[in-house]
């Protein structure tokens, strides 16, 4: 019964720490996640394509971001253009084996992206080599800059026009809140292209 009770504890302690971790992110980034979502949506009225990108769960939290924007799961709402970098096996081990891991997104980006684009950039530590790496790119080539990070936001902050970095070391309440953030960013950019408020 003791061991069932403190499991118990251990998921409300759980929650309680994502529900504040969010709530201190959130009311800090409000006003800043409204204006990249307009400037998002300025840029998909442009002809502007979504280039999402991290490593191990940010990967996974890339490729969410993408079918988000691709397949909208409210059919009010149209399709928009994004990629995922780096997701072929065959291509990000060929990189990795033949010059390095770090380049394989920005490799991708300086082939498929161009002026205008957005590269959104996924990462807990705000420390990976290739994120650092295709952000840089990506700014090389005039394209809009998005960083989701953690901890202190790491080595992302010198090229990401829109930074947001959640208040937390927990690897999980980090991405617990990148996976809210980029609901939100996907609802609001729908919303400041002048579509209807369904959610």
């Amino acid at each position: 019964m003791h061991d069932v009770m403190s499991a118990a504890d251990a998921v409300l302690r759980k929650s309680r720490e994502s529900q504040e971790t969010q709530e201190r992110f959130f009311s800090e980034h409000a006003s800043r996640i409204a204006d990249c979502a307009r400037a998002m949506a300025g840029a998909f009225g442009r002809g502007a394509r979504l280039f999402v990108m991290g490593n191990g769960g940010s990967s996974c939290d890339a490729q969410h971001a993408t079918v988000e924007f691709m397949h909208p799961v409210v059919a009010k709402r149209p399709p928009l253009p994004a990629v995922t970098l780096a997701v072929e096996p065959a291509l990000l081990s060929a990189v990795a084996n033949d010059e390095d891991f770090s380049l394989a997104f920005g490799r991708q980006l300086r082939m498929l992206g161009r002026r205008g684009d957005i590269a959104l950039a996924l990462s807990t530590s705000g420390k990976s080599p290739g994120v650092t790496r295709a952000l840089q790119a990506a700014r090389e080539m005039g394209l809009m800059t998005v960083g989701l990070s953690g901890r202190d936001g790491g080595t992302m902050s010198a090229f990401c026009d829109h930074l947001f970095i959640v208040p937390s070391f927990s690897i999980h309440r980090i991405q617990e809140a990148h996976g809210t953030l980029l609901h939100i960013l996907w609802d609001l950019v729908h919303l400041s292209r002048g579509e209807e408020d369904v959610l």
